[in-house]
């Protein structure tokens, strides 16, 4: 049984933002502090992702634990779908079975929309709200730009060049000549 009246309920449901959120501006601020520059719920991308990074052909999700179904565990038992919840995903005792639904087609929907971005020539990145706590933030942020780098080095063929080691002895005489004055520029 519900606390609230069905008044209360839907203005606490209404009041819940699909833009804007708290965790997506920590992403956004911790991605514009590391020079990434991205434009906002791009219209004519499917699922409208939170974050488009053209340079990097990347669109950044950032999912509430609830409302994505963060490590929730779907099992059919009796034809029926029994949702299992997670750590950082608590599924209501009441209505459970709208609850069950709605979460089970919000993380199909939300696989659908990634597969059609991979099909484009996309790529995808999921952050988890539960990833932007404060023990995590700095941690998840570096991760993304990480990402992003790699992304962009992968898609652009850069070359990975392995400098040739010295030991010590190369190093000593390299330090005399630069002491003798072999070396100026």
């Amino acid at each position: 049984m519900d606390k609230l009246t069905p008044q209360q309920r839907h203005k606490n449901m209404a009041a819940i933002r699909s833009k804007d959120t708290k965790p997506e501006m920590i992403v956004r601020r911790g991605l514009w502090k590391r020079g990434f520059r991205y434009r906002l719920n791009h219209k004519r991308l499917p699922g409208h992702p939170d974050l488009v990074l053209r340079k990097y052909r990347t669109c950044i999700f950032v999912n509430g634990c609830f409302w994505h179904g963060h490590q929730v565990q779907f099992i059919m038992q009796n034809s029926q779908c029994i949702i299992e919840s997670s750590e950082c995903c608590k599924i209501p005792k009441t209505n459970r079975e709208f609850w069950v639904n709605k979460i089970r087609r919000n993380k199909e929907r939300d696989s659908e929309e990634q597969r059609k971005l991979a099909e484009m020539g996309w790529h995808c990145i999921t952050v988890w709200e539960c990833e932007l706590k404060p023990s995590k933030r700095e941690e998840t942020l570096d991760s993304i730009a990480f990402t992003l780098n790699h992304i962009w080095l992968q898609d652009h063929h850069a070359k990975i060049v392995q400098y040739p080691s010295m030991d010590e002895d190369d190093i000593q005489m390299s330090m005399a000549a630069e002491e003798d004055g072999e070396y100026r520029t």
